[in-house]
């Protein structure tokens, strides 16, 4: 009798352990040019940066682990909807074109996007009109290219698949100038991979929104949770340590 009580014991401590062990795994897509918000560490292999950082925090604050997929930016949302992933975290602005597809958490880190061109063009760009009539870039998939190419300023808007090949060919000579997301530039120009490549100061930018993450349309429990910790870890201080640790301000 002794020995089947101590089984018995035995069995409902395995079973009282077993959800922690099966703890729920979502699948997050981040792409591999984003940095500082998401990025490949090619010493670990790992996609890194501010926005896994976020969701990784959110995971162990709402009771999930994260699994990070890496992916063109281009193919997050296509992802998501066709649940080959179940969060994106990247530096993704909140749209009205992206809303009616995607459900997104509250504003994490708003900005615009920047201007680049070679460090042999000295002019002092303010606004998109003293580029008229030229060729420019934008990353395929952002909220930049739509917009620069609704203005009809420019004689063509290239896309490109990444930040870092528009940087490239400013750095070349090959483009005019190129629009990306400010911070993104920022961070690259300053590892010293294009020194032939300079971000304008003085540009005023357009197309200013809010980076957030992305869930299903109709995953609101998901989205309440997300929401909850992203709360959580903005009074707590956590979102604003993250941001200083990739370089960004915190922001009110």
């Amino acid at each position: 009798m002794k020995r089947i009580g101590l089984a018995a014991i035995a069995a409902l401590a395995l079973c009282a352990g077993a959800p922690a062990s099966a703890q729920q795994v979502l699948k997050v897509g981040s792409t591999p040019t984003g940095i500082p918000f998401t990025f490949l560490d090619t010493k670990t292999n790992t996609i890194q940066g501010i926005m896994v950082d976020l969701v990784t925090e959110i995971g162990k604050d709402a009771g999930f682990n994260v699994q990070i997929e890496p992916m063109q930016f281009s193919a997050l949302i296509p992802s998501l909807t066709s649940s080959k992933i179940d969060i994106i975290a990247a530096a993704m602005f909140i749209t009205a074109p992206r809303k009616e597809v995607v459900d997104f958490s509250d504003p994490i880190y708003t900005y615009g996007e920047g201007l680049v061109v070679p460090k042999s063009d000295t002019k002092a760009y303010a606004t998109q009109d003293d580029l008229k009539g030229e060729t420019v870039g934008a990353q395929v998939g952002t909220a930049f290219v739509d917009a620069l190419k609704k203005t009809g300023l420019f004689a063509d808007v290239k896309a490109y698949d990444t930040i870092p090949d528009i940087l490239r060919d400013v750095n070349t000579g090959r483009l005019k100038a190129g629009y990306a997301d400010y911070p993104i530039l920022a961070y690259n120009l300053k590892q010293g991979g294009f020194p032939e490549t300079r971000l304008v100061e003085g540009y005023k930018p357009v197309t200013v929104g809010s980076v957030g993450i992305g869930v299903r349309k109709g995953e609101t429990a998901l989205l309440g949770k997300i929401n909850a910790s992203l709360a959580k870890l903005k009074a707590n201080g956590t979102i604003d340590k993250i941001l200083g640790k990739w370089g960004l301000k915190a922001q009110g």
